[in-house]
């Protein structure tokens, strides 16, 4: 049985992505195998580790295979990108033995994992870059060494509009250190432009199992709940939630919100789950009993893809990772975008301007939110005739998704299918 050699980054969500395409081709194409590279060192280590296991148990043609542990010194790194690029780039002589102990017909590779194109060149096996975020990311990767040509000096203190084939006008502090079309017309890169396969929405179905918040939602009126989750990364000093509590409050409208504890300082905790947050020091004092019977805070993670496809759910604050806006797409929710790091702020202009499936959240100078701010968007998009025209657009784009994964002739099951035959060429 052919098998295929799945490597994501070292974090949740490119895990959790990548093995999603691992089922996506596993259940149209079943006459493959697929195993998953993991780095040791992944980051919140105890729920990559569930994770895993879950998995191995649920899905057999899906295997992992661990590759050793790198010492690091985590301290003497500047930031966690820099711990990330590193580990990933002293990890290729275990990825360049792994793939001669697997012999893969494709290696499939993060945006991140570059470095391993190199142990597949050793082995004359091809490389393909899955990329898990949308095509206006792409847009701009490959688009890069013109802006740099063109452009002098940072994007940050730019202050101006930034132009690129196929994309809304970017303002230059939102960029990342017809958008198909644009790639496929060669408009972003000089030369030939490698071929395309759009295969998303990959998404979980969310799985089984029952959470506390689950029954709260049945308790709910439909579309009356705002869910508020922003990732597995996107930390919160204590200052900022006492302003989106307070926010919550003054909106008057239900919530779900999840909340993480602050971002640690200590680079060495990395790699260990965080701590469950500490809710009577991090709210404003007596928040919880005020807002009891129409609001529920859960700590550190919800079932995201069940909250979202739940009848009682009808808006998303969400940090504009790329899962979350496809996940709330597939579920017809529509969003408030507030975006936190990465590619982030450029989503959030896509989303506002082009998609027209969020309405934004506006920061200060400094990067804060205001409560009035976060109750002010929240009510926006529950009760006022700009939330009901985003909530129509996403519904419809709701169907337009369910069309290209589900149908045989899907633009998504189709592009796979081209993916799958270049892999006999």
């Amino acid at each position: 049985m052919p098998t295929i050699v799945l490597y994501p980054a070292p974090a949740m969500g490119h895990l959790i992505s990548m093995v999603e395409l691992g089922k996506f081709i596993l259940k149209h194409h079943p006459n493959y195998s697929i195993t998953v590279l993991t780095l040791t060192n992944s980051f919140n280590t105890g729920s990559t580790v569930s994770y895993v296991r879950h998995i191995s148990a649920t899905v057999p043609a899906i295997s992992f295979h661990h590759l050793p542990d790198i010492a690091l010194d985590l301290e003497a790194y500047p930031t966690s990108e820099a711990i990330i690029f590193d580990l990933i780039g002293r990890s290729v002589h275990n990825v360049d033995a792994a793939l001669r102990s697997i012999s893969p017909t494709a290696l499939i590779i993060d945006l991140f994992c570059t470095s391993a194109m190199m142990a597949a060149a050793s082995v004359n096996i091809p490389v393909y870059y899955f990329i898990t975020s949308g095509a206006c990311c792409l847009v701009e990767i490959l688009y890069f060494p013109v802006l740099d040509r063109d452009y002098l000096g940072s994007f940050r203190d730019m202050n101006r509009l930034v132009y690129s084939p196929g994309m809304p006008p970017i303002p230059s502090s939102d960029m990342p250190a017809v958008p198909i079309k644009a790639i496929t017309d060669g408009l972003c890169v000089e030369g030939h432009t490698p071929p395309l396969y759009c295969v998303g929405p990959v998404l979980s179905d969310g799985g089984d199992g029952s959470h506390e918040c689950l029954k709260w939602l049945d308790s709910q009126p439909s579309e009356s709940v705002v869910y508020l989750c922003f990732g597995s990364e996107g930390l919160f000093s204590c200052d900022q939630l006492k302003e989106i509590a307070k926010g919550l409050e003054m909106s008057g409208q239900r919530f779900l919100w999840v909340i993480r504890s602050p971002p640690t300082v200590k680079k060495g905790e990395l790699f260990t789950p965080p701590e469950l947050p500490d809710l009577d020091s991090l709210l404003p004092d007596r928040f919880l009993e005020r807002t009891k019977d129409r609001g529920l805070v859960v700590k550190g993670w919800a079932p995201q893809v069940k909250v979202l496809s739940h009848d009682s759910v009808g808006g998303f604050v969400t940090h504009c990772g790329w899962n979350s806006v496809l996940e709330s797409v597939r579920a017809g929710v529509p969003m408030v975008a507030w975006p936190q790091y990465a590619e982030q702020r450029m989503n959030k202009i896509v989303m506002v301007e082009e998609m027209k499936v969020a309405l934004p959240m506006d920061e200060s100078e400094r990067g804060k939110v205001a409560a009035a701010e976060v109750g002010r968007r929240v009510r926006q998009l529950m009760e006022s005739e700009e939330g009901k025209f985003v909530r129509e657009v996403v519904k419809a784009r709701k169907e337009d998704a369910a069309r290209a994964i589900n149908h045989t002739n899907g633009s998504s099951r189709v592009a796979l299918g081209k993916l799958v035959e270049s892999w006999t060429r």
